[in-house]
Parts: structure tokens; sequence; C-alpha cells
């Protein structure tokens, strides 16, 4: 059954996601960094009880950016752009419950929504003393950070979005087992979602769109680690459930980008699966100034594209954060 779902879909959405479809990414010459001498602190922190891991780099007197991950990874993904930013910038990364090196309740311990995960990141903020910030925000990271641009918008210097989807143009032909899950949770949908919860998945997520040898196993290790825990695929397929309360809150989400303009930097992996260019084009219908960067890259565009896209980054917070 997994596999009659899965590979139509892969070779549908590959379709979608590939270059020749895609819109021509900016002409515009971008500066690419080599790595500083900053240090990265790998640190815990309370949070509501649990051991919340977080990877922070730079001096806190200079305008912090919260880097959010996305599904299935943790704060292992920004491994390689933190140092790319921390000389200028203050950085700080952490791993949601259930990701990483933070603590994993089980389900009857900690609810597994994306409002919970929210509020985590909010007392985690607090926690380490963060109160304004520009947002990374990539997969999962995207509608965790929205709500602090719908519910705490003050916060929020500027949004750097990252593969991070707010528009339904955005959701690929991979959603279909998922979108099943949302329409009737029961113990077939939730085997037909668990296909993403495979190896083959997450090598899938890191290796579709780039070249293959420019695809670091490490990191696919690492994420499938996460994944294979005890008690961690309940997890998952809870967020996979609740998902949908994100959809559900995208006009919300286009409101507050309307009324609040947030200054908004789209750096795009063009050949994303799962997250459609039409998804990042999408975010000019309510932030005409946002600038939107497409990369030759996928999913995880951070894995083969660190230096552009930390140079576009650079460019952007220099002229929108003083």
């Amino acid at each position: 059954m997994i596999r009659t779902i899965m590979f139509p879909l892969l070779a549908s959405a590959a379709v979608i996601a590939s270059p020749a479809a895609a819109a021509p990414a900016s002409s515009a010459p971008v500066a690419h960094y080599s790595i500083p001498s900053t240090p990265i602190h790998y640190r815990t922190v309370k949070v509501d009880g649990l051991d919340i891991f977080y990877r922070e780099a730079g001096d806190p007197k200079k305008p912090t950016i919260l880097l959010l991950h996305g599904f299935p990874s943790s704060s292992h993904m920004f491994r390689d752009l933190i140092p790319l930013l921390a000389d200028k910038y203050h950085v700080v990364a952490p791993d949601y419950p259930g990701f990483g090196h933070s603590s994993q309740p089980t389900p009857a311990e900690y609810a597994y929504t994306f409002d919970h995960l929210y509020e985590t990141v909010d007392h985690f903020t607090r926690a380490v003393g963060v109160d304004k910030f520009a947002a990374y925000i990539q997969d999962y990271g995207a509608p965790v950070g929205l709500r602090f641009v719908s519910r705490q918008p003050e916060r929020v210097t500027a949004l750097i979005v990252q593969n991070g989807n707010a528009y339904e143009s955005g959701l690929s032909p991979l959603w279909a087992p998922i979108q099943a899950l949302w329409a009737n949770d029961t113990p077939e949908t939730r085997e037909g979602a668990a296909v993403f919860l495979t190896r083959q998945s997450a090598t899938f997520q890191y290796s579709e769109g780039v070249p293959q040898e420019l695809v670091n196993p490490d990191a696919i290790e690492n994420d499938f680690a996460i994944l294979d825990r005890p008690g961690n695929r309940e997890i998952q397929l809870n967020l996979f459930a609740n998902y949908q309360t994100n959809v559900d809150l995208y006009p919300t989400f286009h409101e507050a980008f309307r009324k609040y303009q947030v200054p908004t930097l789209v750096v795009w992996g063009k050949n994303d699966p799962i997250f459609t260019v039409a998804g990042a084009q999408a975010f000019k219908q309510d932030l005409p100034q946002a600038e939107i960067h497409l990369i030759d890259a996928g999913h995880f565009a951070l894995e083969t594209k660190a230096g552009e896209i930390a140079g576009h980054i650079r460019g952007f917070l220099g002229r929108k954060i003083k």
C-alpha cells in the first residue's frame, strides 16, 4: 500500500518541482562568505520542565536571528549557516521537543501540536533572553514562526522564508497521504502517512533536485536516527494529523502579512518536491515588497547552498535591520 502511494506521488511532484517549470532566479550577484572564527555554543535550557537543546553563536548585543528547523530535522540543519552569520548577528537555533537533542516526552506528557510547539519556542526565547528577532523559517519552522507574526508581531523584525509554506498553492501532490489523514484519522490513514517516516523518505527529501554527489549522508543518518527512536513514530504522526491546523491558519497569516508588512526575504530551493515554487511566489500576494530568490537546490537548500543563502540574508538584513 505504501509503495503504491509513494512512488506515483514522487513522480508527479518531480514534474511540479522541476527547474524548467520554475520562474527564473534573480540574476543579481550575491556575495559568498567564508567561515569566520566565531565559536558555536551547544547549550540546554529548562523550558516548562523540558530540556531544550539549542545552538548559539555571536554577540547577544547584536540583532538576533532565530532559526526554526523543519521535519524531520533539528538545529543540526543550520550547522553550516550559523558560522556564516554569527560575526554580524546573534544566532539562536533550538530543537523542538521530540527532535534533535531536546527532551522527547510521550504524547501523554506533551501535546504534540503546532500551537504547543509555538508556545514552547515562545517560552524558550524568553528563557534565553531573546526579545526581538528575525525568524528563519523552514518546513515545520514556518507554522511555528508565523504564529509569532500573527500573535506577537512586535517581536519579529524580519522573516527569512526558506521552503516554509504559507499558501495552499505550495502544497505538492506528495501531501495526499497526510491530507487523507486530516480527512479521517484512522489506523489505515496513519499507516499511509507513515511512508514519510522511512529511511527512503528521509533520503528522498535530501536528494531530490540536487546532484547526488552533493548529498551529505551524515545529515540523512542524523535525521533518521531521530525518527527511529522508540516512541517517535507516534509523535510524528500526531504532528502530521495536526498540520491541518496550520493550513486553517493560512488566512490569519495572510491578514498579518498585509497588516504588518514585516520585511520578508524568500530564499527557496526551487527543486523542492514537497513545497512548490508557487508557494514561494505566493508571498508576493500579501507582501508585495518581499524579496524572492529561487535557489538551484532542494527542500533542504542549506545542504548545498548555505553560502549563497547566507549572502542573501546578510544583504537583506543589512538593508532592513539597523
